[in-house]
């Protein structure tokens, strides 16, 4: 995000929280409203939900949380780089801000150095099994990258060639404009910022020093994830220009439903199955688990819908989250049909009810 974008927006407002929030609440307040705004659960908010990725993108990195509160705090004092009196500032020294501003200012003749550029975002899908998602797992994506061309080394130049400084710029990569009380940079429209071109594009590459390929990123899925959860992996994503830092990878989750067990948050469902004379009387049922099966007790009279607990057999517990339980759902099966001797004994049966009989 371009620092002129910094003194415009107030990236503390989007997250709704304080200039002095912790870590802990700006990374809390993101993923609260992420949630909210994702264009997945709620069309139309594209738009939100990247402001608020955007301001996270700032305000959750460290190093760029500080250099957007100095620009902020600073705001048009930094108009000295542009030329203009010194002393309409005090004794006030801005022999360092260049480093800050990325040259968001000019600050006079000799040739600019290209400024440094965080990489790009990038957004990638996994799909993983129901147990893989319970337990968690370490695996990889593969991911479309760019690299050095190796024909060129990355300079865009055909081997033999040099580099040609751009007459526009005078080699600097921006161009001067002027705005009242601030003395503003743009970048240079005939050489992209560069400085200059070569003299001879590289055939590779055709001069862009970069070239297609692909690499495997390893991903830590933590315990628990659910489906269309979203992780974010720091410096993971694409490569930063000029030494910037390399951009984060975005992770989307997809689980595969599991015919024998759902979620419900920590805790996993499963289903029994008794008959009707196993709930009248009581028995013992055997349940599968994500491990070994266990043997639970039916109570004599247990009503179909009635659920049984395993303690422990859930989702395992991760970071403040405690281990999950399996919560098992009775099924009472009825008979669709009946023999002749079945009927009789039913009847029977029923009429001991009729007659004030218990089950």
């Amino acid at each position: 995000m371009a620092e002129r974008e910094w003194f415009e927006k107030d990236f503390y407002k989007v997250l709704g929280v304080s200039s002095t929030a912790t870590d802990k609440e700006i990374t809390r307040a993101y993923r609260k409203l992420a949630k909210e705004h994702h264009p997945d659960t709620n069309p139309g908010s594209e738009e939100k939900f990247k402001e608020i990725s955007g301001a996270y993108d700032v305000l959750g990195d460290e190093a760029k949380r500080k250099e957007y509160d100095e620009v902020r705090r600073l705001g048009p004092a930094a108009a000295g780089f542009g030329g203009g009196n010194p002393g309409a500032y005090g004794n006030v020294d801005f022999g360092d801000l260049g480093d800050i501003f990325g040259g968001l200012f000019g600050n006079g003749g000799g040739r600019r150095r290209p400024r440094a550029q965080r990489g790009e975002d990038i957004e990638t899908v996994l799909h993983l099994n129901f147990r893989d998602a319970v337990f968690g797992v370490t695996t990889s994506v593969n991911l479309p990258s760019q690299e050095n061309c190796r024909t060129c080394g990355g300079n865009g130049a055909a081997p033999g060639t040099g580099f040609v400084t751009c007459a526009t710029c005078a080699g600097r990569g921006v161009l001067a404009d002027d705005q009242g009380p601030f003395s503003l940079s743009k970048m240079c429209p005939i050489c992209h910022g560069r400085g200059g071109r070569v003299e001879r594009p590289c055939t590779s590459c055709g001069g862009s020093g970069r070239e297609a390929s692909s690499r495997k990123v390893q991903v830590r899925i933590p315990a628990g994830v659910e489906d269309g959860q979203r992780i974010r992996i720091k410096g993971k994503g694409g490569p930063g220009v000029n030494g910037g830092a390399a951009g984060d990878l975005f992770v989307d989750v997809h689980v595969t439903p599991d015919a024998r067990f759902g979620r419900r948050g920590r805790h996993l469902t499963a289903t029994a199955h008794v008959s009707v004379t196993e709930a009248m009387l009581g028995s013992t049922v055997n349940v599968e688990t994500l491990d070994e099966p266990v043997t639970l007790k039916v109570a004599p009279g247990t009503q179909s819908g009635t659920t049984l607990r395993v303690r422990g057999r859930g989702v395992p517990a991760g970071g403040k989250h405690p281990v999950g339980d399996l919560l098992v759902a009775v099924h009472v099966d009825i008979p669709r049909t009946l023999t002749k001797e079945q009927t009789r004994l039913v009847e029977k049966l029923a009429a001991t009810f009729d007659q004030g009989g218990e089950a």
